[in-house]
């Protein structure tokens, strides 16, 4: 399952509204075929990898990362039904897909056929790898990451509003990364005019990555090329965009904080001390009490001088 999750992060930011899935087909101890969902949602993880086992799919094991969908589409046939017409014996899967036209549906139609179904392998990491999906689904928006450049002693900006640059190239090499695995790039009206950011992916070989440009204004938009929204809660208008990452400045940072619509949150932080620059403004919190118990530390690594921390957002219900 871990082999069919990595599978699925290559399509990460890119198959949207469509889910990226991972698949692997798995006969006589031997990965035999493998796929994952491609850009614009099709093919279907599942048919990638079976078309790639051919015969070896019968008697095998598929992995699969989510729910194999139940749906027919003009796009494509359901892949519950490609398993089952493939012949394979048994499927693993992480998790169960929330699409009222799956829902059950799929594994049922595997069970049908007589195919052992096992649910639930990997659901933790298949959860995040698919987070986007998930919370355009259960809460009708794309899934927000936020991510800040700190110094030591927490500034975002010298108090002249100059940030190029806090971190290193190492660390903004890896924030180039995180904008390929994102539908949209979001800043602020005053991170446009002090930075004229380019808002692209500057990586060889992900450089047709480029995410579309969203900007937090009341004002009209100063590109043709670029989408304006009024509002942080705005972001559920963005068609084809379930991963939203909003890089700056301190001001749109705080909005969706106060909004309470940023799910994850990726700190970069840098060995120097500014000294009275500038920090997120009031993100309304009442006391600290209410500030506490609301941020788990996923991951945190160096990345040249500086290191990354990234914490995901604590909500009832998990």
């Amino acid at each position: 399952m871990a082999a069919a999750l990595a599978l699925a992060a290559r399509s990460r930011g890119r198959t949207a509204p469509n889910p990226g899935v991972g698949c692997i087909i798995v006969a006589d101890g031997k990965a035999v075929g493998r796929g994952w969902t491609q850009p614009g949602g099709r093919p279907h993880a599942e048919a990638m990898a079976l078309a790639q086992a051919g015969e070896k799919s019968r008697g095998a094991t598929a992995y699969v990362t989510l729910e194999p969908c139940a749906h027919v589409s003009p796009r494509g046939p359901a892949c519950a039904d490609l398993l089952a017409a493939a012949g394979v014996a048994r499927v693993v899967a992480a998790l169960g897909d929330p699409d009222p036209r799956t829902d059950g549906s799929g594994f049922a139609r595997l069970r049908a056929a007589g195919i052992a179904v096992e649910q639930g392998v990997g659901a933790e990491a298949a959860t995040r790898a698919i987070a986007g999906f998930l919370t355009r689904r259960a809460r009708g928006r794309p899934h927000v990451t936020l991510k800040l450049a700190l110094s030591l002693d927490g500034a975002v900006a010298l108090a002249s509003g100059s940030s190029q640059w806090i971190t290193g190239e190492a660390a903004r090499a890896h924030g180039h990364v995180e904008r390929a695995r994102h539908e949209a790039i979001l800043v602020g009206r005053g991170t446009w005019q002090a930075d004229a950011p380019r808002l692209d992916v500057r990586l060889a070989g992900l450089e047709g990555r480029a995410p579309r440009r969203v900007l937090l204004s009341t004002r009209a938009a100063p590109d043709a090329d670029v989408t304006v929204i009024g509002a942080p809660e705005q972001i559920a208008s963005l068609d084809g965009v379930d991963h939203v990452l909003v890089e700056g400045g301190a001001a749109t940072a705080a909005a969706f904080l106060a909004a309470d619509l940023v799910d994850r949150l990726l700190l970069y932080r840098a060995p120097i001390l500014v000294g009275g620059g500038r920090t997120l403004p009031d993100i309304g919190l009442a006391s600290l009490a209410d500030a506490h118990g609301r941020w788990r530390l996923l991951d945190t690594r160096p990345l040249g001088s500086d290191r990354v921390e990234v914490y995901e957002r604590q909500r009832n219900g998990g």
